[in-house]
């Protein structure tokens, strides 16, 4: 079986970066004569909007019956860019029930969390030619929600959190030196500034957990994000148990104290060392309900929900990827 590539790319990724990595792809790809046809995005949402026209009209659900055919060029669409890139195509791709249709992905983000729950190749080139030399796609581990006060659904590859996490990234879209920090390739300083002005402002919440047949209190929430994977936050590593190749998810919850133990917890966690700490709490479960009365922040793979009360019903979903 051949592939064409049908070829979703978020140049302003990763500061960027995502054309960068698009211009060294498509010199393979003419290179070797592979077929393909780029998608370059130019504003926020660009990628749904492409994403549905080719499965309106290009792609195929997968079926293993397609590996005996070796004359077949299979409509392959791969996704260049960062995690924000791939989650709008991810959301769009699921919409369309009972058929799946595979995902090939080269990271040109710049947290990149995803790619590395996989263990993926640093060099855009090499993750080429994994999919590339890749004959059938693996069915991995998205999270499903759904939040009952406003009645809102949406997917994340990576995590959707409430709390400290969302309010980093709230904090950091809407800083005023965000956009000339860009400019100059340094938008992860707005970031860093973010987090020191967030740690210091964030209160402890009262949240309701339920999960494994089990009803959690907890009177003074700090971070509160469940995961299907290891990592967040551009590589740290918060549920290093995690993994994408199982049908569970991971919720982890971080208590408000004193800052001095705030510090101590970040230094653990630089160590993996943090699931020893009793303000650390860390639960596996295949179906998750969170519900926080008191309006914050929250975000699904680092995009903003706004902050406001929250009753979300989180569960495991399935998605191929060509990998």
């Amino acid at each position: 079986m051949k592939y064409d590539y049908h070829v979703i790319v978020n140049p302003a990724s990763g500061s960027g970066q995502g054309k960068k990595v698009a211009d060294r792809i498509k010199k393979i790809l003419d290179k070797h004569h592979f077929p393909y046809q780029f998608y370059y995005t130019t504003q926020a949402g660009e990628e749904r909007l492409n994403a549905k026209k080719l499965v309106d009209e290009t792609l195929l659900p997968w079926d293993e019956a397609y590996l005996d055919n070796s004359d077949m060029h299979y409509p392959l669409l791969m996704v260049i860019g960062g995690d924000g890139t791939l989650h709008q195509v991810v959301t769009e791709v699921q919409q369309i029930e009972h058929q799946r249709f595979p995902i090939a992905y080269i990271p040109a983000g710049s947290g990149n969390d995803f790619a590395r729950s996989l263990d993926l190749p640093k060099e855009a080139e090499k993750v080429f030619w994994q999919i590339a030399g890749t004959s059938h796609p693996q069915e991995l581990n998205v999270i499903h929600y759904y939040e009952q006060i406003q009645e809102e659904s949406g997917i994340a590859i990576n995590n959707v959190g409430i709390g400290l996490d969302a309010a980093i990234v709230y904090t950091a879209n809407h800083s005023s030196a965000k956009s000339r920090l860009n400019k100059y390739n340094m938008g992860s300083f707005s970031y860093i500034a973010a987090i020191l002005t967030v740690l210091f402002r964030q209160k402890g919440f009262p949240i309701l957990v339920e999960c494994n047949g089990q009803q959690l209190s907890f009177s003074k929430a700090f971070l509160c994000t469940t995961t299907n994977h290891p990592y967040f936050g551009g590589g740290v590593p918060i549920a290093p148990t995690a993994t994408v190749k199982e049908d569970k998810l991971d919720f982890v919850l971080v208590e408000r104290v004193a800052m001095f133990k705030i510090f101590w917890l970040i230094l653990l966690l630089t160590r993996k060392k943090h699931m020893n700490s009793r303000y650390f709490h860390h639960i596996s479960t295949t179906k998750l309900r969170i519900v926080s009365t008191i309006p914050q922040h929250g975000q699904e793979d680092g995009e903003e929900m706004g902050k406001r009360p929250f009753d979300l019903i989180l569960t495991p979903g399935k998605q191929l990827f060509w990998c």
